[in-house]
Formats: structure tokens, C-alpha cells, sequence
């Protein structure tokens, strides 16, 4: 049996790609750029590439340490999908002192 392929994305040309996970090769370089790629988990959909609102929510949740990684059968569980979601959050984060990759998978707000 193959091995699992999980996602990989390339945030300067808002490109992703699906190839086996392996361990033992932890940076990938995109065929475009030769830039790295970041791994995002095997519940990723990518947006499409002229989508740059999307690309850009994208790069907020990676560079706050949020995966797509599946939970079991579940999938990823929420996540934002506007700029105007993630200021929601983030605002909230700072007035309650919440982590911000916490609050941005919160799927409520209170």
C-alpha cells in the first residue's frame, strides 16, 4: 500500500501540492519558486490562487502554528476563512490574553 499524501503549500506563489509524508524528509522545496514549502496537514483545501484574501487568511493561521491535520474522523475542526473572521479573533485574543492560535480555532466567540 502507498504511503498517505498530505499537503504541502507555498505561500509566495500560492501554490499547493499533495506528496507522501516521509519522516525522514522534513523540507520539500516548490517546484516553481524552489522556495520551501510548508506542510499544512492532509485536511487541507487549497483556495484558488487568485483568492489573495484567502491566501492571506491562510498565511496568518500557518505563521500562528495552526494546521489542517485531521482529528480522527472529525477533520481539522473550524477555521477561519476571512480576514475579517481572524481580526475578530485576534482582537478577542488580546483583550482576554486567549493564545492566538487558540482563538483562532475557536469556532464561537463569546
Amino acid at each position: 500500500m502507498p504511503p498517505a499524501k498530505t499537503s504541502y503549500v507555498c505561500l509566495p506563489c500560492r501554490a499547493s501540492y499533495k506528496q507522501p509524508y516521509d519522516r525522514d524528509r522534513p523540507e520539500r522545496i516548490c517546484p516553481r519558486c524552489a522556495g520551501p514549502l510548508t506542510h499544512v496537514g492532509s485536511a487541507f483545501a487549497a483556495p484558488r490562487r487568485r483568492d489573495t484574501a484567502a491566501w492571506r487568511t491562510l498565511s496568518v493561521l500557518l505563521h500562528a502554528g495552526v494546521g489542517f491535520h485531521k482529528s480522527c474522523c472529525g477533520g481539522p475542526g473550524y477555521r477561519p476563512r476571512s480576514l475579517r473572521e481572524v481580526r475578530e479573533r485576534m482582537t478577542h485574543a488580546r483583550r482576554t490574553g486567549e493564545h492566538f492560535a487558540r482563538a483562532l480555532v475557536r469556532p464561537d466567540l463569546p
